[in-house]
């Protein structure tokens, strides 16, 4: 698979999200909106409702991360925002999915049935790399809460980033990173005796 870095731009059209490709490399720039779980289930039931969401989904992106306040005499807009793990939201992703909502961002892989309504409405999943969330927000450049303020770190915010390293883990091919890097170690992986498969070779 190739290693490309791109640059994408939010809002994110379908042309765009379905060019790319599971393990390319993404620096994200534009408006971004947190959501966790809390969040999503208020959405959802908004939706239900008929009542208006915090922010158009049309072509958006979600940061599946819930921040902390930007440490006291810090120039930055927040302090660590690491992702959390993503498969707590694939119960809420169909009615948001037919809304537009065009990306996710977040860690770890995504249920059968989430990545399945995934790939049919030309959605990209980004992955974010956990335990790096002070590095990740320095690509933060301002935050602002537009709902739910009641949720404290978990309340939706409007981001702006400016190329956010994030990487595709699964494409609207349904190609899925995760398992494509379990493959390529399994292939590199001595069997049992220290007998490579084919084309392998051990390491010194």
């Amino acid at each position: 698979m190739s290693a490309r870095i791109i640059q994408v731009r939010t809002p994110i059209d379908e042309r765009t999200a379905r060019g790319l490709r599971a393990l390319d490399k993404v620096e994200l720039s534009g408006t971004v909106y947190t959501a966790r779980d809390a969040a999503h289930a208020r959405m959802i039931e908004a939706i239900r409702e008929g009542r208006e969401l915090p922010f158009d989904l049309d072509g958006a992106c979600i940061y599946y991360v819930g921040p902390t306040p930007a440490p006291r005499g810090s120039a930055r807009a927040l302090g660590s925002a690491g992702p959390t793990t993503s498969a707590r939201m694939d119960p809420f992703m169909g009615p948001l999915l037919e809304r537009g909502l065009r990306a996710s961002i977040g860690k770890g892989p995504r249920s059968r049935e989430a990545a399945e309504l995934m790939v049919r409405h030309g959605h990209v999943y980004f992955g974010a790399v956990g335990g790096a969330g002070a590095l990740l927000a320095r690509a933060i450049r301002s935050a602002e809460v537009v709902a739910y303020e009641d949720l404290g770190t978990e309340a939706v915010r409007r981001l702006t980033v400016e190329r956010l390293p994030l990487f595709v883990a699964l494409d609207t091919l349904g190609q899925d990173a995760y398992e494509l890097g379990r493959r390529t170690y399994l292939q590199g992986k001595p069997a049992a005796g220290g007998v490579l498969p084919a084309g392998g070779r051990k390491s010194p």
